[in-house]
């Protein structure tokens, strides 16, 4: 069999939540334009089908609720059947009610936390005996500027990305032993539809780029290549870290 090239994923098997928009689409589709074959995961049947309708026979689809927390494990077997079990599990479903500290609500606190942090980790459980049992496995949170900046509107999103950048190092001391690396890609101010409303205000979006070290935002395809790298063979000493994914925003 001939070597794999580092950044190789021809024939991995990858399943992807929130497949149905934003960066989850970008990394479901990039991933089955490289050759892999895409389980996508999204409650919005009908996003997911045009996405399916996109990448052809590299994708599968399956419309879940992430936040419920009893449906993980069917969610788990359910995926597995259209390729077999999954090498590469991509995080990306979240969400962000940008309720202030002062009007926090209850449901919006637990629907947060049980979609952006909850799920990533019973997912990946159910999904780890498989990979263990191969000695290869890559696992991908979304991390975020709020895993280690405040920003307004946003207590119960940033506690949510917070435990997501230590629940990725947690996840890697456990499983990396096995041959299962684990990170988290944290984006910036990256346009898709959570973001819409920072960039739907042009004073408050150029005060974003204005704060990068590369005098932009960031688009969707920004992301390719570091997904690409934490995905393949290229990450093989790489686990338990947070890529940040914001053109310098965190450097300045």
């Amino acid at each position: 069999m001939a070597e794999r090239g580092l950044f190789d994923i021809a024939g991995r098997v990858a399943l992807v939540t929130g497949a149905s928009a934003g960066l989850g689409r970008r990394a479901a589709t990039v991933l089955a334009m490289r050759g892999a074959r895409v389980v996508g995961v999204a409650r919005r049947a009908d996003a997911l089908a045009g996405w399916q309708a996109e990448v052809g026979a590299n994708g599968a689809v399956i419309a879940h609720d992430l936040a419920d927390r009893d449906g993980l494990a069917d969610l788990a077997r359910r995926a597995s059947e259209p390729f077999g079990a999954p090498d590469i599990v991509i995080h990306a479903a979240g969400i962000n009610t940008r309720q202030v500290a002062d009007d926090v609500t209850p449901e919006g606190w637990d629907v947060t936390l049980a979609l952006n942090l909850t799920a990533p980790f019973f997912l990946s459980q159910h999904l780890v005996p498989a990979m263990r049992a191969r000695g290869w496995g890559r696992i991908v949170n979304f991390a975020s500027l709020q895993s280690f900046r405040a920003f307004p509107g946003g207590i119960a999103y940033g506690a949510s990305k917070g435990g997501v950048a230590q629940m990725t190092r947690a996840m890697a001391e456990a499983w990396s032993p096995g041959g299962i690396n684990v990170n988290a890609l944290a984006p910036g101010f990256v346009r898709t539809e959570l973001t819409a409303p920072v960039f739907n205000d042009p004073e408050r979006a150029a005060r974003n780029a204005a704060q990068t070290c590369i005098g932009r935002n960031g688009e969707p395809e920004d992301m390719d290549g570091p997904l690409l790298f934490l995905c393949s063979d290229a990450s093989n000493y790489v686990t338990g870290q947070i890529l940040m994914l914001d053109g310098g925003f965190t450097a300045k």
